[in-house]
């Protein structure tokens, strides 16, 4: 396992300093276009092993329409599937968690499903004729695990298999233990905002904020925050603490109360890492606990904020006051970046707006709309095509990149 050097430097010296044009981020035809070949065909986490434990147990994660369940088997294995009734298509599963015991049973019409989705058989089975029931399990899902954190993708897409994509993070996420930890006792939470997706990960994408908007991870990390941009859309952030006196209640006590364990390389005992994961998901790490969050995409004007919390196995009282004052100081971070996500979409629809002027500590906005541009050249355009012509242009700009022109 190769360290990551958190010291390389990846920007270039001459580099394009504007992001994407306005219109990109209130079109209902780039949002469709946004669903159908980014989200549906881009691993997107869903939980962690140790979420769902035992035989039976499950977990849901819905997304522009398709909705999934995961679910651990009677013989151990953790499967996904479309929630998704194969008789009239129905949820067989409706929450957030929860444990099936011995079977799935729809509860429209009462079809039981084995818990390795195959067809155990219908309600009033002679009724209808003679069904094949290997033909009408429940539908896969693709499912790929990563260091316990479990990744699915609705459709085939142009990413290579979770492991070799988040190969750079191998050695951090073994460092941290990643399969050991365990879900806390609320382990997600969620929130709606009136915006467009992108605006959330505008916000998240840069460090150059830091100082003058979130007074508690200044005086957490002082001047050691730093972003690495890498290969595929990944991208690393990492800030230490306890270098310099803190001044705010929440971050003097958990610097007090911060362990440095031994078990963990000297880069990583007293800092706070960030790993993203294009298109729009960030697992987080302190030495106490861990998390990740995601924006779901609902609409170009309406973004669900969510995430999951885990903790260290065996944690002691200390630990857990520490993870909690994390919890505090991030909770705080969060709502301060949701106002400016606010602030940043609003302004995309005046007709002052002139687009992004970045700085170097925002290169990594300029890489994820790299990233976008790539995959939908359509927003390489400053102005909006008709919106019923979108696709097509889209369509038209992408056989032009492929056939050279």
């Amino acid at each position: 396992m190769t360290e990551l050097d958190y010291n390389q430097l990846t920007i270039p010296n001459d580099w394009d300093r504007s992001g994407l044009p306005g219109w990109t981020y209130h079109s209902q035809a780039m949002f469709d276009l946004e669903r159908d070949k980014l989200f549906l065909t881009h691993w997107q986490v869903v939980g962690h092993a140790s979420d769902i434990p035992a035989p039976g147990n499950w977990l849901t994660f819905d997304m522009l329409g398709e909705r999934a369940v995961i679910m651990r088997g009677q013989d151990g294995i953790i499967r996904a599937f479309h929630n998704l009734c194969r008789h009239r298509g129905a949820r067989v599963v409706d929450g957030q968690k929860g444990t099936c015991k011995g079977a799935i049973v729809c509860p429209f019409h009462g079809w039981v499903y084995n818990l390795d989705g195959t067809l155990r058989g219908p309600s009033q089975p002679s009724s209808f004729g003679s069904l094949d029931r290997a033909k009408f399990g429940l539908k896969p899902i693709e499912l790929q695990e990563f260091h316990g954190f479990l990744f699915i993708r609705f459709a085939e897409g142009p990413q290579p298999d979770i492991a070799e994509l988040l190969a750079p993070y191998e050695a951090d996420f073994a460092a941290y233990r990643c399969e050991e930890i365990l879900p806390v006792e609320m382990p997600s939470w969620a929130t709606d905002l009136p915006v467009n997706w992108k605006s959330v990960r505008d916000v998240d994408n840069e460090g150059y904020h830091v100082p003058m908007a979130h007074p508690a991870l200044q005086d957490l990390y002082g001047r050691t925050y730093r972003d690495l941009h890498l290969k595929n859309g990944l991208s690393v952030s990492i800030g230490s603490f306890g270098d310099v006196p803190a001044r705010r209640w929440s971050v003097k006590q958990y610097v007090k109360l911060a362990q440095k364990p031994d078990w963990l390389p000297e880069h990583l005992k007293a800092s706070w890492t960030y790993y993203g994961l294009f298109p729009n998901a960030v697992f987080a790490f302190t030495p106490e606990g861990a998390q990740f969050y995601q924006e779901i995409p609902i609409s170009p004007t309406h973004t669900h904020l969510t995430g999951r919390l885990y903790r260290r196995p065996n944690e002691t009282r200390q630990q857990s006051l520490a993870r909690y004052l994390a919890y505090r100081i991030d909770r705080d971070t969060s709502a301060e970046d949701q106002q400016l996500s606010i602030w940043s979409n609003e302004s995309m629809k005046s007709s002052a707006f002139e687009g992004f002027h970045l700085s170097d500590l925002e290169y990594g906005v300029r890489k994820h709309h790299d990233g976008l541009r790539s995959l939908l050249p359509v927003m390489t355009l400053p102005d909006a095509p008709p919106e019923a012509e979108i696709a097509r242009v889209n369509d038209e700009l992408n056989c032009q990149s492929v056939s050279g022109g």
